[in-house]
């Protein structure tokens, strides 16, 4: 016959498990177990316990066992289920995310970084999410080389902070190479559980360049379609301008460096129309110009998706939602001041001078 192991109780053992038996503050499961060791530590063996307690005999045996091997905190809980929770080496994550590449490739996943450690992917996701890292995103960068930047930065930041009296601020350039595109096949509606379909290739229809001012003070935008960007269709555009802002008004305009906008035909027109003062951004800093912003939302909001068959089609489409926009338009406010801007520059070039010399060693 099996006999089951002893248990001995010391008199403060026997006195705790009683109290425990006793209170209605203890659960039932640890109340239970108590009693059990209670009874086993008056000779009973499972089988009898097992009977007097209505329970199965093996989990007397059991909690028996336990409470031998580590007294009462051996019956205080149950023992974990499944398999221990495997522990994420964070610094290594950290570390790899950051510091390394997978072979062959240029980006982390969150499924590669998890074979890599043995761990989950959603554990991997989590970290990533608490140490601000992002693997899978990209942003772009290009940092002046101009050197007059510090002077045409000021220049045109005073001008969106703190305009001049009796003037306008026109943020003007041209979006050129505009793209009339057809698509090879109609596409179907949008519809629950289904997205908008737009077949993947197109048909290309001919081009046309949109010249754009933009009002810094009410938002409102000066547009115009011609078919190339030249010095004189832009000298057409700047026509335009003058045609169609109060005369009594100043008129300082903001363009890039392109070469069409300091023709010798474009000076010697600028030079005879002396209410217009042009600021031109630095080299390789478009995003000082507001007017990118109207043409990013044009295009995300009215060309992208648009299906052309012809150029003047194109040209309806742009001009109808220039008029659209000035119903009701509404001016991007510029925040950042030129010392903000200018300390962000110098924290890039420092990056990058870290970065060069390290390559060079």
């Amino acid at each position: 016959m099996r006999v089951a192991p002893t248990v001995i109780l010391t008199s403060e053992e026997r006195s705790e498990l009683s109290r425990i038996v006793a209170s209605r503050l203890s659960s039932v499961r640890l109340s239970l177990r108590a009693r059990m060791i209670l009874l086993a530590a008056e000779g009973l063996q499972n089988k009898e316990i097992a009977e007097r307690l209505g329970v199965d005999r093996l989990q007397v045996a059991r909690w028996r066992k336990r409470y031998l091997e580590h007294r009462l905190s051996g019956i205080e809980r149950d023992l974990p289920r499944g398999a221990p929770p495997v522990k994420v080496d964070v610094a290594r994550l950290v570390e790899l995310t950051t510091q390394s590449k997978p072979e062959a490739m240029t980006h982390w996943s969150t499924r590669r970084m998890a074979a890599e450690l043995g761990v989950s992917a959603a554990s991997v996701s989590r970290h990533w999410r608490k140490h601000g890292l992002k693997p899978h995103l990209l942003r772009g960068f290009k940092v002046s080389r101009d050197p007059h930047f510090v002077e045409k930065l000021e220049d045109i930041v005073g001008l969106y902070m703190s305009p001049p009296e009796h003037a306008l601020v026109l943020c003007v350039d041209e979006k050129s190479q505009v793209q009339a595109l057809d698509r090879t096949q109609p596409g179907l509606p949008l519809k629950k559980c289904r997205a908008e379909t737009m077949t993947h290739d197109y048909k290309r229809n001919g081009t046309t360049t949109l010249f754009a001012a933009l009002n810094v003070l009410d938002g409102q935008v000066i547009g115009q379609c011609q078919q190339r960007h030249t010095h004189v269709e832009w000298l057409k555009f700047l026509k335009k301008i003058d045609r169609q802002t109060p005369r009594d008004k100043a008129l300082h305009l903001i363009a890039d460096n392109y070469a069409t906008h300091k023709h010798p035909v474009v000076q010697a027109w600028l030079d005879k129309h002396l209410r217009i003062h042009m600021h031109f951004t630095p080299t390789s800093a478009s995003w000082l110009n507001m007017v990118e912003r109207f043409f990013r939302d044009i295009t995300t909001q009215r060309l992208r998706r648009g299906v052309f068959t012809s150029v003047p089609e194109l040209i309806q489409a742009i001009e109808g939602y220039i008029d659209h926009h000035n119903t009701h338009p509404k001016p991007f406010i510029w925040t950042k001041t030129a010392r903000d801007i200018l300390q962000k520059v110098i924290r890039a070039n420092s990056h990058l001078s870290s970065k060069q010399n390290a390559t060079l060693h």
